[in-house]
């Protein structure tokens, strides 16, 4: 079979010729002859196939200049890059469903702030921060309070005033009196003021600090916190300190790490077991004080008989899952749960800090 015509190509392909000028100029799909008399374009048949790609690629929301990327890349590596690109979608997503949901929870109350609730509820909690038995110092912080639960895993030569920066930068959350629907907004602006504070810590610890001040000192911290309000928990994470929902014997991880090798599961590089023992396991994609500094923020809703547990990475990555889960289920003093949780983690040799913190969600009056 000859050449293609672009009206032809555009009706074999379904796609315009317009787009297939327009493809043309951002070299996505370069004719295969374009004639020196006339200037029209010519396409081979065997382009039909990497233009539909285009196509659908199009339909699937891809910018225009990464399906470029895609198409230079062989098959796999085509379809690993689809798959990235979709897991980014799928958490965007996600994220802007919370936001929307809670919108329309809000709009549809003629006054949030005042609306009682149905069941007055309250939470009973305990916080317990440990060294382990490996590192000399800890660079933990965790804290419980009638209104905030939070905790903290410094990283780098500040990462311990970095973590208590991070937390004390939220506690006056405790006292301010924030309108329901202003929360996201106010939950935003102590984690910006978090992220100042952390960096104000490092470089504090830079200058006091016996080195050479030219010398590199970088610190910074992860964050899971949650701050309760009657009837909802709102929730800011960044980094891979985790928050978990243990709600009618089952247990929920609310946050998504914020690590290498998560990212990598997520795109399908790697499969969970392997990412238990990669080497850059504690690879960190986002904190407070360095690089990428964007946290996720969300609404909860609380209900009576719920068990929430915020921990650092030294008791995720050290205890099983399964092994968590019966200890926040079987132990009903918050206090004795979190002692056990941190035995827990030093039986199993301690090679990390290790922070928790565990708010029960209880009837009021």
């Amino acid at each position: 079979m000859g050449l293609l015509t672009i009206g032809a190509f555009a009706k074999a392909s379904r796609l315009s010729p317009k787009a297939l000028r327009l493809y043309d100029e951002l070299g996505l799909l370069t004719p295969a002859r374009v004639d020196p008399v006339t200037g029209y374009r010519l396409y081979a048949p065997e382009q039909l196939a990497r233009a539909r790609l285009v196509a659908w690629l199009r339909r699937l929301g891809m910018p225009l200049a990464r399906i470029r990327h895609v198409g230079t890349l062989d098959a796999a590596g085509a379809a690993q890059e689809i798959r990235a690109f979709w897991a980014r979608v799928e958490a965007d997503t996600a994220a802007r469903r919370d936001l929307a949901a809670f919108l329309v929870e809000h709009l549809s109350r003629e006054d949030p702030a005042m609306t009682p609730i149905a069941e007055p509820l309250e939470i009973r909690y305990a916080a317990l921060s440990d060294t382990g038995l490996v590192r000399e110092s800890n660079q933990d912080t965790a804290y419980a309070g009638a209104r905030l639960l939070a905790v903290a895993d410094g990283y780098g030569p500040g990462g311990a005033p970095a973590g208590a920066a991070a937390i004390d930068a939220l506690k006056r959350l405790e006292t301010d009196g924030i309108p329901a629907g202003h929360l996201l907004n106010a939950l935003e602006d102590a984690v910006e003021q978090a992220a100042l504070a952390v960096r104000d810590a490092a470089d504090a610890d830079a200058t006091s600090a016996t080195s050479s001040p030219s010398s590199p000192r970088e610190a910074g911290t992860t964050l899971t916190a949650m701050l309760w309000t009657g009837s909802q928990l709102a929730l800011v994470h960044i980094g891979d300190t985790r928050a978990y929902l243990l709600r009618d014997g089952e247990l929920f991880q609310v946050t998504h790490d914020h690590t290498l090798v998560q990212s990598m599961v997520d795109e399908g590089r790697l499969s969970p077991e392997e990412a238990a023992s990669h080497p850059q396991r504690a690879l960190l994609i986002r904190a407070l004080g360095t690089g990428e500094t964007t946290a996720d923020l969300r609404l909860q809703e609380a209900r009576p008989g719920d068990r929430y547990l915020l921990c650092s990475d030294g008791l995720s990555a050290v205890v099983p899952t399964e092994d968590i889960r019966q200890v926040i289920t079987s132990v009903d003093d918050p206090d004795q749960a979190v002692r056990e949780l941190i035995a827990l983690a030093n039986g199993s040799g301690g090679p990390d800090n290790v922070s928790c913190v565990i708010a029960d969600v209880v009837t009021g009056g």
